[in-house]
């Protein structure tokens, strides 16, 4: 982790390996999928130690703390040092991960482009919820 006094929040969002590209970070920020704060910013803004982000990546939702700044990506180990996760996004990703074990989706089984039998078992299940 290198001394800085403030970073752009796309760069340090890649840093700590919640997008695999500074594109994809830099579209989220774009999108509304990234807050300071509970506010939308833009991908240049300058991040500091402290603050608060709410991250939706795509696959999960995120609440941390800003704990360093880092323009490098590094280990996933070292990354992980650079925020810390509040409790209750703990166990919101908790639940999460245990209803998409238990609850899985219909279609999840299905590869590629339903047939007319799947869309049929398709719609029996829906119509069954």
């Amino acid at each position: 982790m290198s001394e800085m006094s403030n970073l752009r929040i796309d760069k340090w969002l890649w840093a700590a390996r919640f997008f695999k590209t500074r594109t994809l970070a830099s579209d989220a920020v774009d999108n509304g999928k990234v807050k300071v704060g509970g506010e939308r910013v833009k991908p240049a803004r300058g991040l500091k130690v402290g603050d608060e982000l709410s991250i939706d990546n795509g696959a999960e939702t995120w609440e941390v703390a800003v704990l360093g700044l880092s323009d490098k990506r590094g280990a996933a180990p070292v990354a992980r040092l650079l925020y810390a996760e509040t409790p209750a996004s703990i166990a919101r990703r908790e639940q999460v991960a245990e209803d998409r074990k238990l609850f899985r989706e219909p279609g999840e089984t299905i590869k590629g482009r339903p047939t007319k039998r799947d869309r049929r078992q398709l719609s029996k299940a829906g119509d069954l919820s």
